[in-house]
Protein backbone atom coordinates (compact mmCIF):
# COMPACT_ATOMS: atom_id res chain seq x y z
CA UNK A 1 0.00 0.00 0.00
CA UNK A 2 3.07 2.23 0.70
CA UNK A 3 3.36 1.95 -2.99
CA UNK A 4 -0.02 3.60 -4.00
CA UNK A 5 0.33 6.38 -1.69
CA UNK A 6 3.95 7.43 -2.82
CA UNK A 7 2.48 7.05 -6.70
CA UNK A 8 -0.83 8.99 -5.54
CA UNK A 9 1.63 11.53 -4.03
CA UNK A 10 3.87 12.20 -7.07
CA UNK A 11 0.54 12.78 -9.25
CA UNK A 12 -1.03 15.61 -7.12
CA UNK A 13 2.49 16.99 -7.03
CA UNK A 14 2.95 17.10 -10.59
CA UNK A 15 -0.68 18.49 -10.84
CA UNK A 16 -0.16 21.41 -8.32
CA UNK A 17 2.92 22.24 -10.00
CA UNK A 18 1.32 22.76 -13.34
CA UNK A 19 -1.86 24.37 -11.88
CA UNK A 20 0.80 26.97 -10.56
CA UNK A 21 2.62 27.51 -14.25
CA UNK A 22 -0.76 28.01 -15.88
CA UNK A 23 -1.61 31.14 -12.48
CA UNK A 24 1.48 32.46 -13.52
CA UNK A 25 1.25 32.69 -16.87
CA UNK A 26 -2.51 34.06 -16.81
CA UNK A 27 -1.05 36.86 -14.49
CA UNK A 28 1.75 37.81 -16.81
CA UNK A 29 -0.95 38.25 -20.33
CA UNK A 30 -2.97 41.95 -20.11
CA UNK A 31 -6.37 41.63 -19.51
CA UNK A 32 -8.96 41.91 -22.71
CA UNK A 33 -10.78 44.94 -23.76
CA UNK A 34 -14.48 45.27 -23.09
CA UNK A 35 -16.52 45.46 -26.42
CA UNK A 36 -17.49 49.31 -25.90
CA UNK A 37 -13.77 50.43 -25.77
CA UNK A 38 -13.23 48.48 -28.29
CA UNK A 39 -15.72 50.11 -30.62
CA UNK A 40 -15.60 53.44 -29.91
CA UNK A 41 -11.75 52.72 -31.08
CA UNK A 42 -13.37 51.74 -34.73
CA UNK A 43 -15.65 54.78 -34.97
CA UNK A 44 -12.74 57.25 -34.18
CA UNK A 45 -10.60 54.96 -37.29
CA UNK A 46 -13.33 55.49 -39.48
CA UNK A 47 -14.03 59.20 -39.06
CA UNK A 48 -10.42 60.01 -39.57
CA UNK A 49 -10.33 58.37 -42.48
CA UNK A 50 -13.32 60.07 -44.74
CA UNK A 51 -11.59 63.49 -43.79
CA UNK A 52 -8.11 62.25 -44.94
CA UNK A 53 -9.79 61.15 -48.43
CA UNK A 54 -11.68 64.25 -49.05
CA UNK A 55 -8.86 66.66 -48.04
CA UNK A 56 -6.23 64.97 -50.45
CA UNK A 57 -8.43 63.14 -52.73
CA UNK A 58 -10.32 64.72 -55.60
CA UNK A 59 -14.24 63.39 -56.19
CA UNK A 60 -13.51 63.17 -59.66
CA UNK A 61 -11.97 60.17 -59.84
CA UNK A 62 -12.05 58.51 -56.53
CA UNK A 63 -15.43 57.19 -54.98
CA UNK A 64 -14.97 58.05 -50.83
CA UNK A 65 -18.10 55.20 -50.06
CA UNK A 66 -16.41 52.91 -52.27
CA UNK A 67 -12.91 53.42 -51.44
CA UNK A 68 -12.13 53.28 -54.75
CA UNK A 69 -11.79 54.48 -58.55
CA UNK A 70 -14.96 55.56 -59.89
CA UNK A 71 -16.02 52.53 -62.58
CA UNK A 72 -18.17 54.33 -65.18
CA UNK A 73 -20.97 56.10 -65.70
CA UNK A 74 -23.69 56.82 -63.00
CA UNK A 75 -26.20 55.98 -66.14
CA UNK A 76 -25.30 53.72 -68.95
CA UNK A 77 -25.61 55.75 -72.20
CA UNK A 78 -27.98 53.20 -73.55
CA UNK A 79 -30.55 53.18 -71.35
CA UNK A 80 -33.91 53.38 -72.23
CA UNK A 81 -33.34 52.80 -75.96
CA UNK A 82 -33.75 50.27 -78.27
CA UNK A 83 -30.73 48.71 -79.07
CA UNK A 84 -30.11 45.46 -81.57
CA UNK A 85 -29.09 43.30 -78.15
CA UNK A 86 -32.79 43.77 -76.50
CA UNK A 87 -34.14 42.91 -79.44
CA UNK A 88 -32.20 39.96 -80.31
CA UNK A 89 -32.90 38.71 -76.80
CA UNK A 90 -36.47 39.10 -77.29
CA UNK A 91 -36.17 36.99 -80.72
CA UNK A 92 -33.97 34.38 -79.02
CA UNK A 93 -37.04 34.06 -75.73
CA UNK A 94 -39.96 34.11 -78.26
CA UNK A 95 -37.87 31.58 -80.03
CA UNK A 96 -37.15 29.14 -76.65
CA UNK A 97 -40.85 29.31 -75.62
CA UNK A 98 -42.11 28.53 -79.78
CA UNK A 99 -39.11 25.26 -79.05
CA UNK A 100 -40.85 24.63 -75.46
CA UNK A 101 -44.43 24.57 -76.86
CA UNK A 102 -43.18 22.47 -80.34
CA UNK A 103 -42.08 19.66 -77.63
CA UNK A 104 -44.76 19.42 -75.21
CA UNK A 105 -47.03 19.00 -78.31
CA UNK A 106 -44.57 16.11 -79.91
CA UNK A 107 -45.13 14.34 -76.72
CA UNK A 108 -46.98 11.11 -76.90
CA UNK A 109 -50.59 11.00 -75.66
CA UNK A 110 -50.86 9.70 -71.79
CA UNK A 111 -53.14 7.06 -72.16
CA UNK A 112 -54.22 7.66 -67.86
CA UNK A 113 -56.07 11.05 -69.12
CA UNK A 114 -57.97 9.55 -71.58
CA UNK A 115 -59.47 7.13 -69.63
CA UNK A 116 -63.30 7.90 -68.65
CA UNK A 117 -63.95 9.78 -65.36
CA UNK A 118 -66.86 7.08 -64.38
CA UNK A 119 -66.85 3.57 -65.48
CA UNK A 120 -69.97 3.69 -66.94
CA UNK A 121 -70.30 6.08 -69.72
CA UNK A 122 -70.57 3.64 -72.64
CA UNK A 123 -73.73 2.33 -71.15
CA UNK A 124 -75.64 6.13 -70.72
CA UNK A 125 -74.28 6.89 -74.16
CA UNK A 126 -76.24 3.78 -75.18
CA UNK A 127 -79.20 4.62 -73.20
CA UNK A 128 -79.42 7.90 -74.37
CA UNK A 129 -80.26 7.01 -77.71
CA UNK A 130 -83.08 4.52 -76.53
CA UNK A 131 -84.36 7.27 -74.64
CA UNK A 132 -84.48 9.14 -77.54
CA UNK A 133 -87.49 6.69 -79.08
CA UNK A 134 -88.82 6.73 -75.56
CA UNK A 135 -89.01 10.10 -75.07
CA UNK A 136 -91.13 10.67 -78.19
CA UNK A 137 -93.46 7.69 -77.39
CA UNK A 138 -93.93 9.55 -74.00
CA UNK A 139 -94.75 12.69 -75.31
CA UNK A 140 -96.94 11.37 -77.83
CA UNK A 141 -98.62 9.37 -75.13
CA UNK A 142 -99.41 12.42 -72.62
CA UNK A 143 -100.97 14.35 -75.60
CA UNK A 144 -103.36 11.92 -76.55
CA UNK A 145 -104.59 11.86 -73.04
CA UNK A 146 -105.16 15.72 -72.88
CA UNK A 147 -106.49 15.43 -76.68
CA UNK A 148 -108.96 12.81 -74.47
CA UNK A 149 -109.59 14.80 -72.14
CA UNK A 150 -110.18 18.29 -73.98
CA UNK A 151 -112.79 16.22 -76.48
CA UNK A 152 -114.71 14.71 -72.77
CA UNK A 153 -115.06 18.28 -72.22
CA UNK A 154 -116.15 19.42 -75.20
CA UNK A 155 -118.85 17.01 -75.10
CA UNK A 156 -119.19 18.07 -71.22
CA UNK A 157 -120.05 21.49 -72.66
CA UNK A 158 -121.69 20.90 -75.82
CA UNK A 159 -124.52 19.22 -73.70
CA UNK A 160 -124.51 21.89 -71.23
CA UNK A 161 -124.79 24.23 -74.00
CA UNK A 162 -127.54 22.60 -75.74
CA UNK A 163 -129.48 23.02 -72.48
CA UNK A 164 -128.37 26.19 -71.75
CA UNK A 165 -127.53 28.13 -75.34
CA UNK A 166 -125.30 30.66 -73.52
CA UNK A 167 -122.24 32.41 -75.10
CA UNK A 168 -119.49 30.97 -72.65
CA UNK A 169 -120.33 27.39 -73.71
CA UNK A 170 -119.95 28.29 -77.22
CA UNK A 171 -116.28 29.62 -76.77
CA UNK A 172 -115.40 27.09 -74.81
CA UNK A 173 -116.05 24.99 -77.75
CA UNK A 174 -114.16 26.97 -79.99
CA UNK A 175 -111.08 26.95 -78.35
CA UNK A 176 -111.06 23.25 -77.69
CA UNK A 177 -111.64 22.51 -81.22
CA UNK A 178 -108.39 25.13 -82.00
CA UNK A 179 -106.43 22.79 -79.69
CA UNK A 180 -107.20 19.54 -80.32
CA UNK A 181 -106.38 20.67 -84.13
CA UNK A 182 -103.08 21.92 -82.84
CA UNK A 183 -102.58 18.56 -81.46
CA UNK A 184 -103.25 16.49 -84.61
CA UNK A 185 -100.85 18.87 -86.61
CA UNK A 186 -98.28 18.03 -84.10
CA UNK A 187 -98.69 15.01 -84.03
CA UNK A 188 -98.52 14.63 -88.09
CA UNK A 189 -94.95 16.61 -87.84
CA UNK A 190 -93.34 14.11 -84.79
CA UNK A 191 -94.54 11.13 -86.95
CA UNK A 192 -92.96 12.74 -90.52
CA UNK A 193 -89.83 13.55 -88.36
CA UNK A 194 -90.05 10.27 -86.87
CA UNK A 195 -90.57 8.32 -90.60
CA UNK A 196 -87.22 10.44 -91.94
CA UNK A 197 -85.25 9.15 -88.88
CA UNK A 198 -86.22 6.08 -89.54
CA UNK A 199 -84.80 6.18 -93.90
CA UNK A 200 -81.60 7.95 -92.46
CA UNK A 201 -81.03 5.28 -90.14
Amino acid sequence: MSLNHTSLDAAATERKARLAKLAALKRKQPEPETLTEARAGDHELEDAAPDVTRKYLSGRNFDAETRGPKLGFEQAPTEGANTLEAQAAEIAKATAEQAKKDAEEDQPIDLFKLQPKKPNWDLKRDLDEKLKILNVRTENAIARLVRQRMENAQRAAKAQGANRKDEQGEEVGIEGDMLVEGIHVREREEEEERREMDEDS
